[in-house]
């Protein structure tokens, strides 16, 4: 099977939720020894920007989601130790990663996860409904380069700014890159609050923090 179908059947496997074709592909992708990000951008993420056109056509509901996040998850189980291993000596430097406090949707955000360890950085995620001071610590601890924060919902992305300001209160503005997204951001609303940048999906958040690292 030459590498163009597997990546076919990966994205059907995510469509589709079928966790274990989904770890069977990555299985099958880390004895092959493909490029492992190139695996997930073109192999998985397809599948799941496939269930995200479902879900705004209102054919997908919550179950799917739900399903398709975690034959993600199944996949990602499979990849993440093996990138581990091949990417340990080109790392693209430290981030600190998480949904903002108030806010426990995670699935995006773990994808973008994902994807940027993918890319070679050494990623720290927090996991959802963080408190900002969190962040601050434990960039402040692993001596993080950038800090990405997600909110999907217009009553907590109002804490994006207010994490801008509190790295301005603390004098650690200038230590650190921010990066935000979700669905109520854009790119008006990172330049209005100050933030460094941001990203609509996984794949651009990987460009983009490559870019403010340096490595672009």
């Amino acid at each position: 099977m030459n590498k163009a179908e597997i990546f076919r059947q990966m994205s059907e496997a995510i469509v589709a939720g079928d966790r274990e074709a989904s770890r069977r592909l990555a299985e099958e992708a880390v004895r092959s020894g493909f490029d492992l990000p190139e695996v997930i951008e073109q192999g998985y993420v397809p599948g799941l920007q496939r269930v995200g056109e479902l879900w705004e056509k209102g054919e997908y509901f919550l179950p799917e989601l739900i399903l398709s996040a975690e034959a993600m998850k199944s996949a990602m189980a499979v990849l993440e130790p093996a990138l581990g291993r091949r990417t340990t000596s080109a790392m693209g430097g430290k981030l600190v990663i998480g949904t903002v406090e108030g806010d426990i949707h995670d699935i995006g955000k773990n994808l973008v996860a994902s994807m940027l360890q993918a890319g070679g950085f050494e990623v720290f995620d927090l996991g959802a409904d963080v408190k900002l001071e969190r962040f601050v610590a434990k960039a402040e601890e692993v001596g993080a380069q950038l800090i990405c924060l997600s909110a999907l919902l217009t009553t907590t992305m109002a804490a994006q700014k207010r994490f801008i300001e509190l790295l301005k209160d603390r004098g650690l503005r200038g230590k650190y890159k921010v990066l935000v997204g979700g669905a109520p951001a854009s790119r008006k609303w990172a330049d209005e609050i100050g933030a460094d940048g941001y990203a609509e999906n996984a794949v651009a958040a990987v460009k983009v923090a490559k870019s403010l690292a340096g490595r672009a």
